[in-house]
């Protein structure tokens, strides 16, 4: 069995060679005495057509074939260099292996995004999305290749956790007890000790705390698997459940890291760029007609770097008017990571040293007492794509900022323990999967680059 990815790769090859396909029809057109099947395997951006005439036995059968009927076609490839498509089929013989009824949705004809996430299933068969779920797997490819190739160990953290890595409490309960007859404690709390595992336990909101334990041993680690926050959010940039990119690497410093996200974020896009140059022409033909423009900028620039201080003196002292001032001390909206990487500095942008009262506890603390070593790449045309910062390998500063967080210390007496036994410094960072795919495909909604998106209210498929 051929697939067309093979034939486009080397069409000398095949030209005027009998060959076995099996694929779907996307579209149908049947002519008196020959039609033409609009085909594709799923291998390729680009469909093909093929040919098929009345010296065909079934070929009464073969004109009323319904759009989604998956098909066997054997057949000489003829090459067509002066038509749009580089060859196309001439049929020998078509065998139907799966019938398709009138009633299949996917038809040829241009759908809502809101119409094709109601049949996700069926989806994927659409030019869009089977070129969002190849770029995909390519980006999920590159990454591994680039932390494999800087001889990073891949770890595979738990999903089910007791420990909230985030302090933010938006994280989804995990419990076999029967809701309609929850057993209690004598003081009327819900007795733990009797469920599953023993202890209040949860759905991961980040791997980092458990990678960090490898960091401390391996030196360079990475982890990379799906992570949930129960955040009632029904914006585009909000899922439920999504992919965390999190490496943890010992003996590294903030501005060490940061070389590394940039370097990563480059890699992936050049491995993107040159794998499916077909899918990423369509994103920049019919989805987002900068988006070339956008990805080359990025890799051919040098990533800026502010303080988070600097980044609101240049908002405060810009001649934009924001819907929301920018303030000291505050995180940084929407607007105004748009205006510092668009207009500002038409870059990339590194903000570094943020206010630590609206940062995560294990992050580093400064010696002006008032800002950790945070970073966060904020990106053109998207804003925020990375958040990372430097740990805070000193025991007594850790201890005091779990205090002043009301992050139980006893729950993570094993996470205490790297800071007790051989701790350094060391630095790490997380990428939301999902927004690096939008921002590789120039799709808007998260919801549109995860094969089946959970958000509030939908947990179809």
């Amino acid at each position: 069995m051929t697939t067309v990815y093979e034939i486009l790769k080397d069409l000398k090859r095949f030209s005027n060679k009998e060959i076995k396909l099996a694929g779907w029809v996307r579209n149908n057109r049947d002519q008196k005495k020959f039609g033409f099947i609009n085909f594709n395997d799923g291998s390729a951006f680009s469909g093909v057509q093929i040919v098929y005439a009345d010296h065909l036995e079934n070929f009464e059968e073969i004109q009323k074939l319904n759009v989604g009927t998956s098909i066997e076609v054997v057949g000489d490839v003829l090459l067509t260099p002066n038509r749009p498509q580089p060859f196309e089929i001439q049929a020998k013989r078509i065998t139907v292996l799966g019938p398709s009824d009138e009633t299949y949705p996917i038809q040829p004809k241009r759908h809502t995004r809101e119409f094709l996430r109601e049949n996700a299933h069926l989806r994927v068969r659409t030019n869009l999305f089977s070129a969002v779920f190849r770029v995909r797997s390519a980006a999920s490819f590159a990454i591994h290749q680039f932390f494999k190739e800087r001889n990073f160990v891949y770890v595979h953290t738990p999903l089910i956790t007791a420990s909230d890595g985030e302090g933010a409490g938006q994280m989804f309960g995990v419990t076999t007890l029967p809701l309609d007859k929850v057993p209690k404690t004598k003081e009327g709390e819900v007795d733990y000790k009797k469920d599953f595992f023993g202890k209040k336990t949860f759905l991961t909101v980040t791997g980092q705390l458990q990678v960090e334990t490898y960091a401390m041993a391996f030196r360079n680690v990475y982890t990379f698997g799906p992570t949930f926050r129960a955040e009632h959010s029904m914006t585009q940039r909000h899922l439920a459940e999504f992919w965390m990119i999190e490496p943890e690497m010992a003996f590294a410093d903030l501005e060490q890291m940061m070389e590394v996200i940039e370097d990563m974020v480059k890699y992936i896009i050049n491995y993107v760029m040159k794998e499916l140059p077909d899918d990423m022409e369509f994103f920049n033909k019919y989805v987002d007609n900068t988006l070339f423009d956008r990805l080359n900028s990025v890799v051919n620039s040098k990533f800026a770097k502010i303080t988070h201080k600097e980044a609101i003196d240049i908002l405060l002292n810009s001649k934009e008017r924001f819907e929301n001032k920018p303030e000291h001390g505050k995180d940084l909206g929407r607007e105004h990571e748009k205006y510092l990487t668009d207009i500002h500095f038409s870059t990339p942008v590194f903000v570094t040293d943020w206010p630590k009262d609206i940062k995560a506890f294990y992050m580093r603390l400064n010696e002006d007492n008032e800002t950790v070593r945070a970073v966060d790449l904020l990106v053109p045309g998207s804003g925020e794509l990375v958040g990372g910062s430097q740990r805070e390998e000193r025991l007594d500063q850790l201890l005091n900022r779990m205090k002043e967080m009301n992050v139980p210390a006893d729950g993570l007496w094993w996470y205490l323990d790297l800071r007790r036994y051989g701790g350094c410094v060391h630095s790490g960072f997380g990428m939301g999967f999902e927004r690096m795919v939008m921002y590789l495909t120039g799709v808007e909604n998260i919801r549109d680059v995860i094969p089946f998106p959970r958000t509030p209210n939908n947990a179809e498929f």
